[in-house]
């Protein structure tokens, strides 16, 4: 089963690689023409194609970039530096920055989420489920604004743009984050905690939970012994998809708060029509999504025995 999960993920990923060349290749317009300009002579466009292989039929072109995306090798961007030194740095940024988030988000996710089941429809149950659900409703750049100014232009507590750079202490990287940490957090927390309550509240009216009460058991030793490990599946899927969305979805909290990670490298690069570095970053965002989602497939299985025996 995990061997088949494996397979499946590798082909969604390899389906995935054709999707972004190809529709990238097919936009319209010649980028040589659009980067040279429209003064450029057609012997300086076709030397700028040679040069970076836009001359070639696409199906070499796609092999040639497959083959070196699979050893890191993404080509040169269009601005004549390596796509890899392009992107490698924003990315790092990124992965601290949904790293940070997801310390954070995940343990007080799950704990929230066992607080709601533990006390459902209790008053804390239904203030959790309140807030988490406004939460959700509001898009992340409404909460990035309202951040911003509350905390940052009104009572002047983090600063509104988070610019860091290389060499800057842990301190103060982290002080300059805080205001897309906290965008993310009310995001992300929201989800997770309420399907965390919702895969507590459904194995908890299973009858072995009814047979844990007859014997006296505390319901709190019975939500964390005996509901938690096996409601361990769903809640991995949800955390996956969240993670995910903190390495791919975090281009418009990065836009708003100009934070230099690689959805804002995306950004720039659709903007300036640098096709080898949206295709990387495509690429990546797409990777992320596979390889979680494949990492709590693995989860559920693990927990689960029975899923290794289908019917």
């Amino acid at each position: 089963m995990t061997v088949q999960r494996l397979g499946l993920g590798l082909l969604s990923l390899a389906i995935v690689s054709a999707i972004i060349f190809t529709a990238v290749s097919f936009l319209p317009g010649d980028f040589a023409t659009a980067i040279l300009g429209r003064s450029a002579t057609p012997e300086t466009v076709a030397a700028f194609q040679q040069k970076l292989g836009l001359d070639k039929p696409w199906p070499q072109r796609y092999v040639d970039w497959l083959g070196g995306a699979l050893v890191g090798d993404f080509g040169d961007s269009f601005s004549s530096r390596l796509v890899s030194t392009v992107i490698g740095p924003r990315l790092a940024n990124t992965l601290a920055l949904a790293a940070t988030t997801a310390v954070i988000a995940v343990p007080l996710a799950v704990f929230l989420g066992i607080v709601c089941a533990r006390y459902r429809n209790k008053p804390v149950d239904r203030f959790l489920s309140s807030a988490t659900l406004a939460s959700i409703s509001l898009p992340e750049f409404f909460i990035a604004y309202v951040l911003m100014l509350v905390l940052a232009t009104k009572l002047h507590i983090f600063p509104s743009l988070s610019s860091i750079r290389p060499g800057m202490g842990l301190g103060e990287h982290l002080y300059r984050m805080a205001l897309p940490i906290m965008t993310l957090l009310f995001v992300t927390l929201a989800h997770m905690m309420r399907n965390t309550r919702a895969a507590l509240i459904g194995v908890m009216s299973r009858p072995y939970i009814e047979m844990a009460r007859l014997k006296g058991e505390p319901e709190m030793r019975i939500v964390l012994r005996h509901a938690l490990p096996n409601a361990i599946g769903p809640i991995a899927s949800v955390i996956a998809i969240n993670l995910a969305y903190l390495i791919a979805g975090v281009v418009v909290v990065e836009v708003v708060f100009v934070y230099p990670g690689i959805g804002q490298t995306m950004v720039d690069a659709v903007r300036n029509r640098d096709v080898p570095v949206v295709q990387a970053c495509a690429l990546i965002f797409s990777a992320a999504y596979i390889v979680l989602n494949l990492i709590a497939d693995i989860i559920s299985i693990v927990s689960n025995p029975r899923l290794l025996h289908p019917r």
